[in-house]
């Protein structure tokens, strides 16, 4: 009988965890439900990082997981930011490999990034130059300048400045 695959023995894991993809997907920081569904089926590569964690997750040794085999299919291609996988063949200067299996730049210059920060990154790329810079000044705000606009706002309320004279009156 072959050897079972990576994504089997995650799998396995994980059910023997009795856990389902969306829990397992929470206790390993970067990767979501779907990714958890795409490495069982061997469609993404995941970093070893990312492997110890599912193995300390479902109670697994890492041993056992890290040595399992890599199809073909999960090992080539792209690796995005979070260890992930692409067929799209692009390459770019954050480390990732293009169909052609060259890598560009240093894996340094990778990062990973959440749901909600790649929903940020997307809408700041559609966004037209003005947009993109009042978001990056907000962005860049202390919160004494937050506070201090809130603030300078109150102040500059009628209803609030008559009722900041009526407060003065009383002292």
């Amino acid at each position: 009988m072959a050897a079972k695959n990576r994504g089997q023995l995650i799998k396995e894991a994980r059910t023997a965890a009795g856990m389902t993809q969306e829990q397992l997907a929470r206790k390993v920081k970067g990767l979501s439900a779907s990714d958890i569904s795409k490495a069982e089926r061997n469609e993404i590569a995941l970093t070893n990082e990312q492997v110890k964690a599912i193995a300390k997750a479902t109670g697994v040794t890492q041993k056992s997981l890290l040595e399992a085999p890599v199809p073909k299919k999960a090992s080539s291609g792209k690796t995005s930011s979070s260890g992930k996988t692409s067929s799209s063949g692009k390459t770019s200067s954050s480390g990732k490999t293009s169909s052609s299996g060259k890598t560009s730049g240093s894996s340094a210059n990778t990062m990973k990034v959440s749901a909600d920060e790649k929903k940020l990154i997307q809408a700041y790329r559609a966004a037209d130059a003005e947009t993109k810079k009042a978001a990056m000044a907000l962005l860049k705000k202390s919160k004494n300048d937050e506070i201090g606009g809130i603030l300078g706002s109150l102040i500059n309320n009628p209803d609030i400045k008559d009722a900041l004279s009526g407060l003065q009156s009383l002292f």
